[in-house]
């Protein structure tokens, strides 16, 4: 009998966002796993401090919106760096307005972050996965894929159309042997979260609506990364992993 393995030793992960927060937690674990791994995103010098504290392979510069970019990143990582087995789509923003409120420029920056980007991320590396006959692909998505909230409507629908495409990519690149899946944190104490996290009602609302009672750290993040990236998840795709304390379970 065949033992599953988490061992992601040989290969290369590309990680969008990896210089902070979910992103640098996964990153971190993959790397913990024996992958290289090249984190992306806009701030060089955050970069670079977070590649030495995780020990990761390198770093990329790199506007994830800007469409544009992405084949010279891809072509960049690879050359630099060798083929890309795992692409983990994780950057993302996040803006709070009413529905009356909210501008425009908001809305296209949230499809573009977190919609198009991993479209056209998926895009450029696919064709060299299917050359070499494997792949993994992960998108970061949220609860709010799954349950609305007032104040971040485009924020939802990105996250929401960014769960289909998740499906849509299973579904055409699996007999390709890509799998291709989501992981959908709940409610985690990173900076982007320190607004809500400060506001002591929003705070209290949290711990009350999730059944472990409290916020989740980052790095209890990456073991689902490491295991949807691992062989021991090569039958599993256009599946959304929910790592949220239970809160998706509750009423």
């Amino acid at each position: 009998m065949k033992t599953p393995s988490f061992d992601l030793s040989g290969r290369t992960a590309l990680v969008t966002g990896g210089g902070s927060g979910l992103g640098l937690a996964i990153a971190a674990g993959l790397a913990a796993a024996g992958a290289t791994v090249v984190i992306v995103g806009r701030n060089k010098e955050r970069l670079t401090s977070s590649a030495e504290k995780i020990r990761a392979g390198g770093t990329a510069v790199c506007d994830v919106t800007d469409r544009a970019a992405i084949p010279a990143l891809v072509a960049d990582v690879e050359r630099r760096h060798g083929p890309i087995d795992i692409l983990v789509n994780n950057a993302g923003i996040q803006q709070r307005a009413q529905l009356a409120d909210f501008p425009a420029e908001g809305w296209d920056r949230m499809i573009a972050t977190h919609l198009s980007a991993p479209f056209f991320l998926a895009q450029a590396v696919v064709p060299g996965m299917i050359e070499r006959g494997h792949g993994k692909i992960i998108n970061t998505l949220s609860v709010t894929s799954e349950l609305g909230r007032p104040t971040i409507i485009p924020y939802t629908a990105a996250k929401g159309g960014l769960r289909m495409l998740t499906r849509g990519l299973a579904v055409e690149l699996g007999p390709k042997n890509i799998q291709v899946n989501g992981i959908a944190p709940g409610y985690f104490a990173t900076e982007m979260n320190r607004a809500l996290m400060d506001d002591a009602d929003f705070d209290a609302w949290v711990r009350k609506r999730t059944p472990a009672g409290r916020w989740g750290e980052p790095h209890e993040l990456a073991g689902a990364a490491v295991f949807l990236a691992s062989s021991a998840a090569d039958y599993i795709s256009g599946q959304v992993l929910f790592v949220d304390g239970g809160f998706t379970a509750s009423m």
